[in-house]
């Protein structure tokens, strides 16, 4: 067990574990892997089982599928071609994505698809990273047409199957109008998408080819990608959505034979990888290390400053603040942490346990990771029960919460 040499208390980490182990024994989580870092010294849980109705138990070295808590290490691929000015922020995307010129804006955000003027200004590099680029999720306009519309051409949930390859996924794309001017509002989720196939087309590469020859590879993230190889498929899982009313578990996706177990048309860099806890942690301990990994660099400092800094304007700030406070009590207060960097949260305010300045972000399967800059802190929680109910937002909650106190 911890003593102060590793900067956590003894009692904190069993407490810590008493209360992970409270949610699995409350069967309504069937089974998760914890770890917590701090000052070169990590800590690992497994607990539980792969299944609800018990099998084999969680291992350090499960996978699981990290949803959108894919986004921090995806977006990292953009940051390097930053870096080597291939991209250059304030640079239109036209060149690369041309389905994404002249667009046309609605002029109400909950108006007819056809009703729409001329774009002021092209979408640029800076509106991708930062999800200003004119579409998304709104929480505040799920109703509308434009949401309908996106939904149906764009969106490969579990409900809904596999996205296309990435250039017809593009053409669709841009098939819609902008709901918001480039830039004037924050939406969740589809420009991470693009910003993958941004990376690819201006790379000559699949994404996760580059992503791995530049930050997967050389961070040693071998379990990381965007499916699950045959060989390793024991180490998957199944995925769980419980019935909002019952709790009962339904099986979002099976491991062998599902989704995850083949290489998709579409990689999709806002929600698509597959990971383990130790993958992440290593890259986590390289943001808070300024883009080093031992002897090697990564990334630039600067790079990793851009990521993990609020880069929302006051205007996009409150809208951001707005759509995630309207659902703060489905999520127990995920995402509520104030700003947004390149692909991540970035806590601007003190809310609750954690301080200002942590950056990371959480999945719809029941995962999250962040890191914390001030005590040089590192958690990751990864379960295989997705956000259906509130029962892994209660964990994850929780799980930071005891995290917290542990702190010598």
């Amino acid at each position: 067990m911890a003593t102060s040499s590793t900067g956590f208390s003894g009692q904190g980490l069993r407490r810590l574990r008493e209360v992970l182990a409270g949610h699995v024994e409350s069967q309504r989580i069937p089974g998760l892997v914890a770890l917590v870092s701090r000052g070169g010294h990590s800590h690992v849980e497994a607990l539980g089982t792969m299944r609800h109705d018990g099998g084999a138990p969680m291992r350090r070295d499960t996978i699981f599928r990290m949803a959108s808590t894919s986004k921090p290490v995806t977006m990292a691929a953009a940051m390097v071609l930053l870096d080597e000015c291939r991209l250059r922020l304030d640079d239109p995307v036209d060149p690369w994505l041309p389905e994404l010129a002249d667009r046309r804006v609605l002029k109400r955000p909950d108006g007819p698809l056809d009703d729409t003027v001329p774009a002021l200004r092209p979408i640029t590099v800076r509106d991708l990273l930062t999800s200003t680029f004119g579409l998304g999720v709104d929480f505040e306009s799920m109703t509308s047409p434009i949401r309908a519309a996106t939904f149906e051409r764009l969106d490969y949930s579990v409900a809904s199957g596999p996205a296309p390859e990435p250039d017809e996924w593009m053409r669709r794309l841009g098939e819609l109008p902008l709901q918001y001017q480039p830039g004037v509002r924050w939406q969740y989720d589809l420009s991470n998408e693009v910003a993958g196939v941004l990376v690819s087309r201006v790379t000559g590469q699949p994404l996760e080819t580059f992503l791995r020859e530049r930050i997967l590879d050389p961070l040693g993230m071998n379990d990381t990608a965007f499916h699950v190889p045959a060989d390793k498929i024991d180490r998957l899982p199944p995925l769980y959505g419980p019935d909002p009313q019952t709790g009962e578990f339904a099986v979002w996706d099976q491991a062998a034979g599902g989704r995850s177990s083949t290489p998709p048309a579409f990689q999709g860099a806002g929600g698509g990888l597959v990971s383990t806890a130790d993958d992440y942690h290593s890259y986590f301990r390289m943001l808070l290390n300024h883009g080093m990994h031992g002897s090697e660099r990564i990334l630039s400092r600067t790079a990793v400053e851009l990521m993990t800094t609020n880069r929302l304007s006051p205007g996009q700030q409150a809208a951001r603040d707005t759509m995630f406070s309207g659902v703060a009590h489905l999520s127990c207060g995920q995402g509520t942490s104030g700003g947004w960097g390149f692909g991540m949260a970035v806590r601007t305010a003190r809310s609750d346990y954690a301080p200002i300045g942590q950056y990371g972000w959480f999945g719809g399967t029941g995962t999250t990771a962040y890191a914390d800059p001030a005590n040089q802190l590192t958690g990751i929680l990864l379960t295989q029960v997705g956000l259906s109910t509130p029962d892994s937002p209660r964990a994850m909650n929780d799980f930071w919460t005891t995290l917290y106190q542990a702190i010598d």
